[in-house]
Formats: structure tokens, sequence, C-alpha cells
């Protein structure tokens, strides 16, 4: 009955949607602060039986999301680019509720993207998300080899030799599936000087930077601190990858144990001749 929902799509070029309640525009300064969240469709997991007893909340709308989900908007509205994982596009579970728009509001975010990875109907709308303060000068959603069901969004900023790629995604568990999808990804970067790979990748920086697809880049993993589950962080799974031409401020696993992931942040310097395009931000809620 479902495999009438769920179909094949192909890469393709989008534009971002805008958020009519985000305002005042300002320009922005020397530096860019990421952050990527596995959001869990906003259900709070503090222990491991709560993925049995809060089971239900996968399928199901429950009170305490609206709650959680005002949590995370006041986290995000302190950054400027941000990735989201396992978000829900609208449907039954969420109070058919996107997500990816309600978050850009919360954090006044201007420009907003879903991703729908798995089109379950009225069922869930399992997505990726991005928020962003700043006009993305190219926006592509590609869906990744595989099983289906996974995805990575490429946003832009900038043009020519300075532009800066972000590629946002959420990672197969398999280490064969995962390693499709990392090549593909080197793909989509390939020719780009400045790069940021940001995301849920279901593995620890050691195996992406030394035996993955990735691996003759040269990127950087500035942080290696463990982020699941977010109670009793074992596994450093979440990760802001960045090219060497990058330099970065700062690094931060968040302790805001808000889903069963901790998020990851980092703030880099952008390179001058990209801040000399004068790209447009517009300034945080807070």
């Amino acid at each position: 009955m479902l495999r009438r929902w769920i179909t094949a799509r192909a890469p393709a070029s989008r534009a971002a949607r805008r958020n009519p309640q985000a305002s005042g525009d300002a320009g922005l300064g020397e530096c860019l602060r990421l952050l990527s969240f596995n959001i869990q469709v906003g259900i709070s997991t503090g222990r491991y039986h709560h993925y049995l007893t809060r089971s239900w909340q996968h399928l199901l709308p429950h009170s305490g999301r609206a709650v959680n989900l005002q949590r995370i908007g006041a986290l995000l509205a302190d950054f400027d680019l941000v990735a989201l994982q396992e978000v829900d596009g609208g449907s039954l579970r969420s109070d058919y509720v996107n997500q990816v728009e309600h978050l850009a509001q919360l954090g006044n975010f201007p420009y907003w993207y879903q991703q729908l990875n798995r089109n379950l109907g009225p069922l869930a709308q399992h997505s990726n998300g991005l928020l962003s303060r700043l006009r993305p000068s190219l926006l592509e959603d590609h869906p990744l080899p595989g099983p289906r069901g996974r995805g990575a969004i490429l946003l832009r900023l900038g043009e020519g030799p300075e532009a800066l790629a972000v590629v946002m995604m959420h990672l197969a568990l398999g280490t064969k599936a995962r390693t499709r999808q990392l090549a593909y990804i080197r793909e989509l970067i390939q020719g780009y000087r400045h790069c940021v790979l940001m995301g849920d990748m279901n593995t620890h920086a050691s195996e992406l930077l030394e035996n993955s697809p990735l691996r003759d880049l040269g990127l950087i993993a500035p942080q290696t601190c463990a982020t699941f589950p977010s109670w009793q962080p074992q596994r450093c799974i979440d990760h802001i990858l960045l090219s060497p031409q990058l330099t970065l401020e700062r690094m931060q696993v968040l302790d805001a144990p808000i889903s069963d992931h901790l998020p990851v942040a980092v703030e880099i310097r952008l390179p001058a001749a990209l801040r000399d395009q004068q790209l447009i931000a517009l300034p945080h809620a807070n």
C-alpha cells in the first residue's frame, strides 16, 4: 500500500523558500556560524527505553513535540546556516506541521528548503532541512545512491572560484551504501576550492577522512567528540567537515539533549574574496 507514495526522483535544481516573517537586511560579517542537528522529528529521547515507550510518536502526534520544537528553534536562532536531519515535512505525526518551515519561522531564517526523501503520504514525510540567513546562489536536491530514502542538499554561496559549496546530508547505516553515497558527494564538490560537508554521517571522522572516497580531499574534522546518544554520548557520527582552505574559529558539540543526537556547531572565517561579494544576511532573532 505504501509503495504508491515511494517514488524515484532525479537530481534537480531548486529554489529556496522564503520566510515572509523574517525581516531586517544586514550585511554578513567576517565569519559564518554553522550547525548540524538530527532532531528526530521533534521527539525528546533521554534514555534507551524511550525508543520503546515513545516509539508511537513516530506515527502519531504528541503535545510535547510543539514544546520541543520551540526549544530547538531557540537554539537554532544563534546560527547562520543550519542542516537538519530527521525532520517531518507535514504529516499526521507532526500534526501536519512542516517542521522545516516552522523552525525557519522560530529562528527568523529568511530562507529554507525541505528535501523530501521518503514520502509516506499522510503517515510520514521523512526529510532533511536547510535554514539559511544567506540567499543561495545555487540549490540542488540530490537523492543518494543505495536504498531509497537518503538525500543530500548542495548549497552554493557566492559565485566564481571563491564560492563556498555546502553539502548537507544524512548517510546510510551500512558501510557499502555509505561508500557509494560518499563517492557521489565527492563528485558533487569536484572543482570547488571551499567546501563544507555537514550532517548525520553515521560513522566516525577517522573512517571518513582515511578510508572513504573523501580521503584525498584533505578535509579537516574539527571535532571528534561523541554526539550519540545525547544522554550518554558514545559515538561521534555527526560532523561538519571543512576544506583546508577555510579557517576554523570555533567548534562545539552543544550540551543540548533535546533529541537523541547532540547538535554540532562550527564558526568559520569566510574567504575575503567571498566577503567582497556582499552576501546578504539577516540578523539573529536574539
